[in-house]
């Protein structure tokens, strides 16, 4: 894997690791960690029961066990070793064969708790309200862009805050090459925002540079509501902006910025002290993310 993103939940207070494969295009969770949260095990103990949990599945000739994908992570002495990890419904199947209360707690917590990497990324952005996270001489440059996306998703992914150095595209829209990005990145800072349009303008050039791996939406949302903020003391309640209309806006900005400007536009608000407009703006902002079903 080219750059690993780990994310971290806690069940319990215990470490429960998440690794992306991008080959695979999905999360894998070590067994050990499960095993270790099932059976209140130390890592040793952990280990060794999944050896033994291994060869009895094995004898059983259980799918399980040929589901496993082995992926290098990072252990305590610093070093990565291949470590035997589980995608979502294998973490599923494994809890199955541990028939105590714990299991079932478990598996309410792994399929439905906001301790998933939004729910605990979510949460750090509502604690944005009361935080002077961002200088002043900042907003409205990649520095302070950087300092929310850390902010968000310090301790959820590795790569939090960081500008990535590989190529991404989303729906056959190719964003900013990276090795022309940090370049791309200051240009944008240097953007004029003394009004609306050139905010929004500064908001649409930021939306192709896509600075991170992951994450940009919810972070640039919330980087331009602090422009809008300490430029023009508006805001915009995302809770009128239609998501279907603000994702069709921007898909259509880089040559057109008519629409996304007149639908933000129509959304802005001097309430920028409101504690609700600003919640109500995290919660659009991760629902303007979720995959339609």
């Amino acid at each position: 894997m080219s750059q690993q993103k780990i994310s971290i939940r806690f069940y319990n207070d215990r470490e429960v690791r998440a690794i992306w494969d991008d080959e695979n295009a999905k999360w894998y969770f070590p067994v050990v960690d499960i095993v270790g949260v099932l059976n209140e095990q130390d890592y040793n103990k952990s280990r060794n029961y999944w050896k033994w949990l291994k060869r009895k599945l094995t004898l059983e000739e259980s799918e399980l066990v040929s589901a496993t994908n082995q992926l290098k992570i990072q252990a305590a002495d610093g070093k990565k070793y291949n470590t035997d990890t589980l995608d979502s419904e294998g973490i599923i199947e494994l809890a199955k064969n541990f028939p105590n209360a714990k299991a079932t707690k478990f598996l309410d917590w792994f399929l439905y708790s906001d301790n998933s990497i939004d729910g605990q990324s979510k949460k750090k952005a509502y604690a944005l309200f009361e935080s002077n996270l961002i200088a002043d001489e900042d907003v409205g440059k990649i520095e302070s862009l950087k300092q929310i996306h850390a902010y968000i998703f310090g301790g959820l992914y590795d790569f939090a805050g960081k500008i990535r150095k590989k190529n991404i595209s989303k729906g056959g829209f190719q964003f900013a090459m990276s090795q022309y990005l940090d370049n791309t990145l200051q240009d944008i800072s240097n953007m004029p925002d003394s009004n609306f349009d050139e905010i929004i303008d500064k908001y649409v050039e930021m939306n192709v540079a896509h600075p991170f791996m992951e994450g940009n939406g919810r972070s640039t949302r919330i980087w331009l509501d602090m422009l809008l903020k300490a430029r023009l003391g508006l805001c915009i309640d995302w809770s009128k902006v239609d998501k279907k209309t603000y994702l069709d806006a921007m898909v259509k900005s880089p040559v057109d910025s008519s629409p996304i400007k007149s639908l933000l536009h129509s959304a802005l608000t001097d309430e920028v002290h409101s504690r609700e407009i600003f919640m109500k703006g995290i919660d659009y902002s991760y629902y303007y993310e979720e995959e339609e079903i």
